[in-house]
């Protein structure tokens, strides 16, 4: 057993990233994701799925044509191949983790846009 504090951990925009083939080859990775109100990533996906745990806040999530308000509690299944987006509509920070189902990120980004941040995805 070890620990790692999210400080430890790479910072990209809006997210800590847990990179599984770098704590011992596991086969998933996620983010901590901490985005201020406005932000979020532009439309990307995965080749593989991706599970959203909200814990607090709320955010408009885009996924495959599909739009959903979700707040702290909420939990979003995205599955793989499927284009998806999200902005923080609250006006306090959006704390999520973010779970991809591969032992490193893999994100293939479709566009950019004024509120997008980079982040694993």
């Amino acid at each position: 057993m070890y620990v790692v504090t999210r400080d430890e951990l790479p910072l990209s925009e809006i997210a800590h990233e847990f990179i599984g083939e770098d704590h011992g080859g596991l086969g998933l990775s996620f983010l901590l994701v901490e985005a201020p109100p406005g932000r979020g990533p532009a439309r990307h996906q995965h080749a593989y799925a991706e599970i959203v745990i909200v814990q607090e806040g709320e955010a408009l999530f885009v996924a495959g044509g599909e739009e959903r308000m979700v707040r702290s509690g909420d939990i979003v299944v995205i599955p793989a191949e499927t284009p998806h987006e999200f902005v923080n509509t609250g006006e306090e920070p959006l704390r999520q983790i973010d779970i991809h189902l591969n032992p490193r990120f893999v994100t293939e980004w479709l566009e950019r846009h004024e509120h997008a941040q980079g982040h694993g995805g």
